[in-house]
């Protein structure tokens, strides 16, 4: 038996589990409920139901140790700013009336309140929603979420441990509050936090757990000395209290590097360390400091973010090494399993050998409790599954569906001249105003608009057969029709043709892409309610026919405002889909720009005059590390100009970005060299326009003015508001008017009422101007 110094088996475990069911059961219940369809009590029964479902599904497959308090209405950062008492003041009458209100008011905004800012959960595409802090804030401990679901596992017989969003990240992920000083950090408060958080460990500890978690994700990044030195701080203080649970650090995402040290000297009994991808340098890392002497560590060998079988014989190769680094060693994926879709077993759709290459959050499982029965009994006891596992891997590299030497040669071909436009920008500008003619501050909106539930329906029965495609092409045309009409009468400038065909704006095009694999139940949470299908790219990319061009041409024929053609960005394609691991992502973003390449040219040659290529995910999926942006950050710019650089200096190219912290990235915004940038900035104030002119950006931008994901229909006079913001950072004739994002998720007398006031708001400040 091989296992550490303490002679205890190694448990296979993980950080957290996807929440929304096989079926999407607590999205369509919190929907539900906020329709005034399901009641509270059904609500929290539905919820409990599937909290037990996933912890039963765990220990089934064998894991020795489940998590709770990952299980979430909404967000697990909106949890732990209710567990601390951290309530704006503007929600605090709504949350003490009605907690379960009040929560969602926080997640989205009443017609009276504003919800907290969202942004992304570090470089995924998981939205958490902003803490709010100011040196005035009292914490107060609300342990009963926490300790509620601890019960529940414990009373079902299993070894439970809560999994708790560390002190440290808490406040490095938070941001004043609206009227503090935008100088304060939040992180000064953690000495006015820690207490709470040890009150909160001593309700769990009395509760019957044994471990407690405590993540800290944002030590992965680049941290100061005095970051570092609160670090050390707040755990020596937790450390020290003598009524806790044992103490779990977990980061993951990337290496821990200097933050390493400060954890391995805690007085604390555990690290949870991610050693995947980039943080593969935490196992040399970790033997610089002399491995962990008495304490547990919990090793992320299984990707936890992508959806590719591991490779067995490699990961227990890494455990083994980190056997004689630690007094013990337990196995776990790189992070929680909230990124992955629920179950591979479920996709019938896919040929089974295929299927064999894939592992969702249930087969991961099962990939942990092989590798802790390796780890624990030697190879020999788990013979069978590895010479599988050997033989799907090998199935997946020789595949033909990963290999197009035609595509490979294209790509190779590239030149540096493929990635610029012909002319610069001030050229260009003056051949758009004068083809485009539009007035100041002209208006627009992001690309879609409501997906009824109508268009739901027609998607469904073309996919079962109760509508024929010719039904289901007059379905979509009359709606483009109603979307066209309505944004002429609203005085709309610069139209779309409302995307009504598109199931996704990732999967929309992967469907219709060699090189993609799509599901039919991969779903995982984006925010909230709002769950995506990734789509898999498994092997070299082209496109084999014009994807966009007929409803846009469609739209383009019932108007004579311009319509923009509507496309999704290469590195958008890449951030939002699960992605190929046997290759650089520089080469396969390159081999999305050309095919996208394609797109833009033929949707110039049929007329378009204006082109959005969106890239919303930029942001997101730059490296955790400075050190490893600008690599990044060349090849992620470099491929959107492949893909936008083939057409004329008349035709406007326009990118789209959302909720992402843009002051990290706006030197690669100018270097998109789009024509035009629209951003979210409506919950943060007008904050990016201010950037984009701190910068000296000189291009023309569209900061949000209206918030799409809040039922909140702003008037006239709170968008001329927003406007006035944003022309105090940019001159008149280079700013747009739009929303933060597309109108999707939005029903239609929302979507009406707040676009009409958006161009009254347009037209009072033109005059005003």
């Amino acid at each position: 038996m091989t296992t550490g110094s303490s002679g205890a088996a190694p448990r296979a475990t993980v950080y957290g589990y996807p929440r929304q069911g096989p079926d999407r059961e607590l999205k369509k219940a919190i929907e539900g409920y906020w329709k005034g369809r399901v009641g509270a009590a059904e609500l929290h029964d539905t919820a409990a139901g599937l909290r037990r479902a996933n912890w039963r599904a765990m220990a089934d497959a064998g894991l020795g140790e489940v998590p709770t308090g990952d299980f979430s209405y909404y967000d697990h950062v909106l949890d732990t700013s209710v567990m601390v008492g951290a309530v704006p003041d503007r929600h605090r009458a709504a949350a003490a009336a009605d907690p379960l209100d009040g929560y969602f008011a926080m997640a989205r905004g009443t017609r009276e309140a504003a919800p907290l800012e969202m942004t992304k959960w570090f470089d995924t595409n998981y939205h958490y929603l902003v803490p709010e802090l100011g040196p005035d804030t009292v914490f107060s401990a609300e342990p009963a979420k926490q300790v509620g679901e601890l019960t529940e596992a414990l009373a079902l017989g299993l070894t439970a441990r809560p999994v708790l969003v560390g002190p440290v990240t808490y406040l490095l992920l938070a941001k004043p509050a609206p009227g503090v000083d935008p100088g304060f950090d939040p992180l000064t408060l953690l000495d006015r936090l820690l207490p709470v958080y040890a009150e909160v460990l001593g309700a769990l500890r009395a509760a019957g757990a044994e471990w407690a978690q405590l993540d800290e994700p944002a030590l992965v990044q680049d941290r100061t000395p005095a970051e570092l030195n609160a670090a050390a701080r707040a755990y020596r203080d937790l450390g020290a209290l003598t009524d806790r649970p044992k103490l779990l650090v977990a980061s993951y995402f990337d290496r821990l590097g200097e933050a390493l040290p400060v954890l391995a000297k805690a007085p604390v009994e555990g690290l949870a360390l991610d050693f995947t991808g980039p943080a593969a340098a935490n196992l040399d890392a970790l033997a610089a400091v002399g491995g962990l002497p008495g304490k547990r560590l919990v090793a992320g060998v299984v990707n936890g973010r992508n959806i590719w079988v591991d490779d067995l014989t490699r990961s227990l190769g890494t455990l083994g090494t980190l056997l004689g680094l630690a007094d013990r060693v337990d196995v776990a994926a790189s992070c929680s399993l909230l990124h992955v879709p629920l179950d591979a077993s479920a996709e019938r759709d896919i040929a089974p050998q295929i299927r064999r290459w894939l592992a969702f959050a249930r087969e991961k499982c099962a990939e942990l409790v092989t590798l802790a029965r390796g780890l624990g009994h030697g190879a020999d006891a788990v013979t069978a599954e590895l010479a599988a596992n050997r033989a799907d891997l090998a199935s997946r590299a020789n595949s033909p569906l990963i290999h197009d030497p035609a595509v490979r040669a294209r790509a190779a071909a590239v030149t540096a001249a493929d990635t610029r436009r012909a002319e610069p920008y001030p050229e260009r500008s003056v051949a758009q105003r004068a083809r485009l003619a539009l007035p100041p501050l002209p208006t627009t909106t992001i690309g879609s608009f409501p997906q009824t539930a109508e268009l739901r329906s027609a998607r469904a029965d073309l996919r079962s057969g109760r509508l024929d495609t010719e039904g289901y092409e007059a379905r979509i045309g009359a709606e483009i029709r109603e979307v066209i009409t309505f944004q002429e009468r609203a005085g709309l400038d610069v139209l779309v043709h409302g995307e009504a065909e598109r199931n996704d704006m990732v999967q929309y095009f992967a469907e219709r892409l060699n090189g993609f694999l799509t599901t039919r139940h991969g779903w995982v949470q984006s925010y909230g309610t709002r769950y995506v299908r990734p789509p898999v790219l498994a092997g070299d990319l082209s496109r084999p026919e014009p994807m966009t061009v007929r409803w846009t041409s469609y739209a383009q024929s019932l108007t004579e405002r311009p319509v923009k053609g509507m496309l999704t960005g290469p590195v958008t394609m890449l951030a939002w889909s699960f992605v190929r691991d046997d290759q650089p992502l520089s080469k396969t973003a390159r081999q999305v720009a050309l095919a996208l390449r394609d797109e833009v040219n033929d949707l110039e040659a049929c007329g378009t005059s204006v082109i959005q290529v969106d890239e919303p995910a930029l942001r997101e999926t730059l490296p955790l590390r400075e050190a490893d942006r600008s690599a990044y950050l060349d090849w992620a710019t470099e491929a959107f100009r492949l893909t936008t650089s083939g057409v004329r200096p008349d035709t406007q190219i326009h990118t789209h970005m959302c909720y992402a912290e843009f002051g990290d990235v706006v030197g690669a915004i100018d270097a998109l060299d789009a024509d035009v940038i629209s951003l979210e900035a409506a919950r943060s104030h007008m904050e990016v326009a201010r950037e984009l002119a701190v910068y000296g950006y000189p291009r023309e931008a569209g900061p949000g003015v209206y918030d799409i994901h809040s039922p909140r229909v702003p008037d006239a006079e709170e968008v001329a508001g927003l406007l006035r913001l944003g022309l105090r950072a940019l001159p008149a004739e280079r700013l747009w008017v739009n929303p933060d994002c597309g109108l999707k998720t939005r029903g239609w007398p929302e979507v009406r009422a707040s676009l009409e006031n958006l161009v009254a708001a347009a037209r009072k400040v033109r005059a005003e101007a």
